[in-house]
């Protein structure tokens, strides 16, 4: 490098490329945190689809032991799977949180959905989570939620588990899919954890028709077998 007069170095050129590696840094840290961006707190109905998730509440009960809920997991409620919520998502990402505070849930309204939604703490967290992102009041949200679990119907063999099963992942998509005519298979994903099957996750349209969804569909289970627990005994 020729130096400058009086022997220093010229610092121009060292602080435009350390202006440059800034820069760089500044726009991959805003391109690495996209996702991100887009599971905070949006704007209330503005999402592409619903997933529809579907929760094996024996899994539930056996993973959280004590620390589970009573009213879902009391040996007098052999819950099979439940509503685990209705989450409006985005093509990449989903929004979340979208009113705070969240409209007050109506107690007939929370009441009425126990029999799908066997928990209280569930209804009023997805509610503050997933429902105020929906653009609905609550009592328009939950009938939503009830209609989409209409819209499924439940695989006869996954009604009720007497013993422990063992699964593969597509076992399970093959039955809700032949159950369920239209569900194609970017449609709906078979979630699980520790090798047990969780839950299984469905998308749809805002007027509840099935409907694809790449990115619900690539985060789906890899084992190639999974356990399901029995449900609880009545």
């Amino acid at each position: 490098m020729r130096l400058a007069r009086g022997g220093r170095v010229p610092l121009a050129a060292p602080l435009l490329a350390t202006c440059l590696l800034v820069a760089g840094l500044l726009v991959a840290g805003l391109l690495a945190s996209g996702p991100a961006l887009a599971q905070t707190r949006g704007e209330p109905g503005r999402f592409d689809h619903y997933v529809l998730s579907l929760s094996w509440s024996p899994t539930y009960c056996e993973t959280r032991g004590d620390k589970a809920e009573p009213a879902q997991c009391s040996r007098a409620r052999p819950f099979a799977f439940v509503v685990h919520g209705l989450w409006p998502q985005y093509e990449r990402g989903w929004p979340e949180s979208c009113q705070s505070p969240a409209p007050f849930v109506p107690e007939p309204v929370l009441r009425g959905m126990l029999d799908i939604m066997p928990s209280r703490p569930l209804v009023l967290h997805e509610w503050r989570k997933h429902g105020t992102c929906a653009g609905l009041d609550p009592t328009a949200y939950f009938a939503t939620v009830r209609d989409a679990y209409g819209k499924v119907t439940i695989p006869e063999p996954f009604r009720r588990l007497d013993d422990y099963r063992t699964v593969s992942p597509g076992e399970v998509e093959g039955a809700f899919r032949a159950a369920n005519p239209g569900l194609a298979a970017d449609m709906i994903s078979v979630q699980c954890h520790s090798r047990r099957l969780t839950e299984v996750r469905i998308c749809l349209t805002a007027q509840l028709d099935f409907t694809p969804c790449a990115d619900v569909d690539r985060q789906a289970c890899r084992a190639a077998r999974v356990v399901m627990p029995p449900t609880r005994g009545g």
